[in-house]
């Protein structure tokens, strides 16, 4: 199923059954891949913002799994609509839990003496193809069918690399019909966490919060772009990792930050 049709589920669930299922080829192990849940989450938040309001930030726990083909269902609550910020929550319930849970920020532009360019850069060359994991049964997260990845720097995982960053390209496989904010969320989380190339077998690793920074003003993006991305790892140790990342459009101007803690258990 392409992402655009599952972001209309979202649309269609506002009108009519609550309602939603995610099939198995967009898992990550037993749950749902984690970029896509915390995409349809913020989807649904959007529903019941004004569109003049951007996306400043999106912080997403990922509390229990949510299982593909079951139903779940998405509820929101907007905390406080002000004059300029507006901050609501969104859950993702499935048999009564709580499996996923959002908190997003929005904020309209105001007139303001201060403006600070942004100095971040890379210098990696676009790809012209995709280069990472092929699809291998019982092995590669079966959502990585939808997405495109290009490695630049950084090991496969599982590979005993010393390496402790990712850098590298992404974009979607079948491109949609445009890139929303709910599509960069999706693309975005697509990468393995930065530390499992250092291990030497597989082992599992999930993420526990994510937080997701809109950089504003940005230009508009075309469907099948690729995006530059760029994950190091901050500090890891007991079991858990940090991590950082920017991220990139074409032109080379950054339009995200994203900082996870990661849990792996090896």
């Amino acid at each position: 199923m392409h992402i655009d049709e599952l972001l209309l589920q979202i649309h269609n669930s506002q009108a009519s059954s609550p309602s939603l299922r995610i099939p198995k080829d967009w898992t990550q192990g037993r749950t749902v891949f984690g970029g896509l849940s915390a995409a349809l989450l913020y989807a649904a938040i959007r529903e019941k913002i004004a569109s003049d309001r951007p996306l400043r930030s999106l912080t997403t726990n990922f509390i229990g799994p949510l299982l593909p083909d079951t139903d779940f269902k998405i509820d929101v609550t907007l905390l406080r609509d002000g004059k300029n910020v507006t901050q609501v929550i969104a859950s993702a319930i499935q048999d009564g839990q709580v499996a996923v849970f959002s908190q997003a920020c929005f904020g309209t532009e105001r007139e303001s003496k201060i403006r600070v360019e942004s100095q971040s850069r890379h210098q990696m060359p676009l790809p012209t193809k995709a280069k990472f994991i092929p699809q291998i049964p019982k092995v590669t997260p079966k959502y990585l069918k939808h997405i495109d990845l290009s490695v630049v720097e950084g090991g496969l995982p599982f590979t005993g690399k010393s390496h402790t960053r990712v850098h590298g390209w992404m974009r979607f496989t079948q491109p949609p019909a445009q890139i929303t904010d709910a599509h960069l969320i999706a693309l975005i989380d697509a990468w393995p966490p930065t530390i499992l190339q250092m291990l030497r077998w597989p082992a599992p690793a999930s993420t526990m919060s994510w937080n997701l920074e809109f950089i504003h003003p940005h230009q508009p993006v075309a469907p099948d772009d690729w995006f530059a991305y760029q994950a190091d790892t901050r500090q890891a140790a007991d079991g858990y990792c940090h991590s950082e990342a920017n991220i990139w459009d074409k032109q080379g101007e950054l339009i995200a930050i994203s900082r996870q803690i990661i849990a792996v258990f090896d």
